[in-house]
């Protein structure tokens, strides 16, 4: 169908074009997609067996839908890729204010413009991209807003009494006819509100002001809900949730591996930045597992969430630090480094909603101590389990290198050392050498230099050697050593 050459009704009548719903339509498109073994929900990573299929047979049953999960769960993402499963072009009788269909028009201004001028009636084409609707519910969203006013300028213009239809100024939901509709935050909308939708979503009737007018409107509504809101700011009224087909909850990554890809994808970096800055295997998961760690942490609500946005942020962070010591350094390439985790401190803190104990400790601490216990979880991946009690007199592969600190006076580790000196320093720590070639044998020369800073970050969150912060780096000593000196 050349759409080009389609302008009026008689045109449209004279193709090859049929009316759907918008329900309908998401059906029918889904099923080719399906069929031709295509995804409509491309760069979605973690729900190919859990939220996607639930999904996809909502939109096979035609339900309106809700989408229930924490915060940072894609849940917006997801509501705006069902965009892709509407038809490219979609024809409106030309002015219509509610995308009226020529072959099936609802307003009074359609049903008279065709009346009066038949099938030399205009017609316009609008592109998908333009039928998704949103709205985030906020405790001062009206009815007005939603549905609709009496318009008294309007009214005034067209000489028109207050018991002229004609005087309606249409609100968004009407607007968005034949289109998907967003409610974001649906608890957020106040009861009052959420009753007015009962009709829409049911039987089609809008009340506006006394005005009852029977438009049988056509909408695929989409609601997103965050199940904390049930308990702290509101809740979705019962007989509006009978009227929601289908509820779809919605979760965070499964595995470091895939919260890792969605990271990679969603971050935004300077292509500057992906080529001047390397980035070592294990520092990508460690980002991961900094957000798995919140996920569990006894100073953080849980009821709250993590949001995926968490480690996004923390990548670019990550990044930014390494890029400002390169700058000081005046150095064209370099690597991440374990050390410039402090520079993401910033993205933890004001993504994450802390109890009573972890306001006590501070948001830095939580942040601080959320770094500390993703090493900690790793370690064991890269070098052997260190055992809380150990045998008296039992040698252990970290022996040589506790020596080294309790015979010498440790070093310091400052954030923005320029990479020879950064090297040289950890070079000096030689049993760290001795350990990387017994059980990191293939590390390769660029990720070699954060695996020794790894080494000596897990042996001191497992209590083995001290490190301190200080205003520009860490220190790192003999444990035993350092408590001597605090005494």
């Amino acid at each position: 169908m050349n759409i080009e050459n389609i302008k009026t009704l008689g045109a449209l009548r004279s193709s090859d074009y049929r009316s759907r719903s918008v329900k309908e339509e998401l059906r029918e498109n889904l099923i080719q997609q399906i069929k031709q073994d295509r995804s409509p929900f491309s760069g979605i990573h973690g729900y190919e067996n859990t939220v996607l299929p639930e999904l996809e047979r909502a939109i096979l049953s035609k339900h309106n839908i809700n989408l229930l999960g924490l915060r940072g769960q894609a849940k917006t993402r997801l509501a705006r890729l069902m965009v892709g499963l509407l038809d490219e072009w979609m024809p409106v009788v030309a002015g219509s204010e509610i995308n009226d269909d020529p072959l099936y028009p609802i307003s009074r201004y359609a049903k008279e413009l065709i009346a009066e001028k038949g099938d030399d009636t205009p017609v316009n084409w609008v592109h998908r991209d333009e039928r998704f609707y949103e709205k985030l519910a906020t405790p001062d969203v009206t009815v007005a807003d939603l549905i609709g006013d009496v318009d008294p300028i309007k009214a005034a213009n067209l000489k028109l009494s207050y018991a002229d239809d004609r005087v309606i100024h249409f609100g968004m939901i009407p607007r968005a006819h034949r289109s998907i509709f967003v409610i974001n935050e649906l608890p957020d909308l106040q009861a009052r509100i959420q009753v007015a939708l009962f009709n829409i979503l049911q039987e089609g009737d809008v009340q506006i002001r006394g005005f009852k007018l029977r438009l049988p409107l056509d909408i695929q509504f989409v609601f997103t809900a965050n199940p904390e809101d049930y308990t702290n700011r509101g809740s979705i009224v019962t007989p509006l949730k009978d009227r929601i087909g289908s509820q779809i909850l919605t979760h965070y990554p499964e595995s470091v591996a895939i919260a890792r890809t969605i990271t990679q994808q969603e971050a935004a970096l300077d292509p500057e930045q992906k080529e001047r800055i390397a980035v070592p295997e294990l520092a990508a998961l460690l980002i991961e597992q900094i957000a798995f760690e919140a996920r569990e942490s006894e100073f953080i609500d849980h009821k709250s969430g993590v949001s995926a946005r968490m480690s996004i942020t923390i990548f670019e962070n990550l990044m930014s630090t390494a890029e400002r010591r390169m700058l000081l350094n005046n150095e064209d390439k370099g690597t991440v480094r374990l050390s410039d985790f402090m520079g993401v401190v910033p993205a933890i803190t004001g993504k994450v909603e802390l109890v009573y104990e972890g306001e006590q400790e501070g948001a830095a601490f939580v942040a601080n101590n959320l770094i500390v216990s993703a090493v900690k979880t790793l370690f064991p991946e890269y070098f052997p389990k260190i055992e809380k009690l150990e045998k008296q007199g039992e040698a252990t592969p970290y022996d040589e290198i506790l020596q080294w600190f309790f015979e010498g006076s440790g070093f310091e580790l400052q954030d923005d050392l320029p990479d020879h000196e950064y090297k040289t320093l950890l070079d000096t720590v030689r049993p760290v050498d001795t350990v990387l070639s017994q059980y990191q044998p293939d590390v390769s020369d660029q990720d070699r230099y954060f695996m020794k800073e790894f080494l000596l970050w897990g042996l001191a969150a497992h209590k083995k050697l001290s490190k301190n912060r200080f205003v520009s780096g860490h220190q790192f000593k003999d444990l035993y050593g350092n408590y001597i000196s605090r005494l």
